[in-house]
């Protein structure tokens, strides 16, 4: 009798751990034709089911190192450069794409508010969860974006993924912002639960997101080292890498036969510096000046943060500048 209740009991176990299984499977679903390399794959496999706070809490202790964690420069920075008081940003830091070392660094902990830095965590869960050529509804609420956005979508009708996707990336669309959040939960609020959920598996420790487009200051912020880490995310996937180092791109408009050009707010890009390969910028009152810009130089590829700047044209090639020399002093190339 023991026996048979034993084995009933481990039969009852098994069943349900089946049945955990089948449900868990289903809460990812992701691109097969724009997948990233092998370096963030086994990372964002699937969306783990929610738990008890004490339980995720228990756990943390235990998870493995973010692939896109990076490498502390210790007490003396590699790269040395100073800007004047008045003209510092409030944050910054320059970083190797390939490995994450950290060449140098400004306060690069403060947590501050990012504007539209914000979308290269919507990028990210776009360009892992869906395809291009899915199309997207436009809703009410979409339309009703404050800030910059592409501006021409059509009410109630659907539009290509792919061209939303370079809509929020090239000209910082809140209205794109908002449409594939709500293409991709539901919801808006539920997008942000999911964007809070990818930023602890990220590994972002200072990060806390509240709106999918940046537009919201309040609730909203992270800091340099948190987006050196994604830019990393971002860059390791192959179409947002792709978007972020365009010109520009057509979106078809409303009317049939004619588009619209959507050029890349980027102004390193838009003016043609050498080997920018991204990656994104923002902007709002309480934000200022708020930019993540990347450079390929003899086979390396430098990422510089800065947040709250302001004076980014000068600055951001300055870094990038002074981090190549160092890095050619090193030897060796990367391609």
């Amino acid at each position: 009798m023991k026996l048979w209740v034993a084995t009933g009991a481990v039969l009852l176990l098994a069943g349900a751990a089946v049945a955990l299984l089948l449900v868990d499977s289903d809460l990812w679903h992701s691109s097969t034709q724009h997948r990233p390399d092998h370096f963030t794959t086994h990372l964002l496999q699937r969306e783990p089911p929610r738990r008890p706070e004490h339980q995720a809490a228990r756990r943390s202790h235990h998870q493995r190192p973010s692939p896109f964690a990076l490498k502390p420069a210790g007490r003396h920075q590699p790269v040395d450069v100073k800007f004047a008081p008045q003209n510092e940003p409030k944050a910054g830091l320059l970083f190797d794409v390939h490995t994450g070392q950290v060449l140098w660094r400004h306060d690069a902990g403060r947590e501050l508010p990012i504007a539209s830095l914000t979308k290269m965590m919507t990028s990210l869960i776009i360009a892992r969860r869906h395809k291009p050529d899915e199309s997207v509804l436009i809703t009410p609420q979409a339309l009703a974006y404050q800030g910059s956005g592409v501006g021409v979508l059509p009410k109630g009708k659907k539009v290509p993924l792919k061209d939303l996707f370079d809509g929020l990336l090239l000209v910082s669309g809140n209205d794109a912002a908002i449409a594939l959040a709500q293409h991709d939960a539901g919801t808006v609020g539920a997008f942000v639960r999911r964007m809070n959920s990818w930023r602890k598996r990220l590994g972002l420790h200072c990060s806390r997101f509240s709106t999918p487009s940046g537009i919201l200051d309040k609730g909203n912020y992270s800091c340099a080292t948190d987006l050196a880490m994604l830019a990393r995310a971002d860059l390791a996937n192959p179409w947002i890498r792709q978007v972020v180092g365009t010109r520009e791109a057509r979106f078809p408009f409303p009317i049939k036969g004619n588009y619209l050009d959507l050029y890349n707010n980027n102004p390193f890009i838009i003016e043609g510096m050498k080997g920018i390969t991204g990656l994104k910028t923002g902007y709002t009152d309480a934000a200022g000046r708020c930019y993540v810009i990347t450079q390929r130089i003899d086979g390396h590829e430098l990422g510089a943060v800065l947040l709250n700047t302001p004076n980014p044209i000068d600055q951001v090639p300055a870094l990038l500048h002074a981090g190549a020399k160092f890095e050619s002093r090193q030897g060796g190339k990367r391609s």
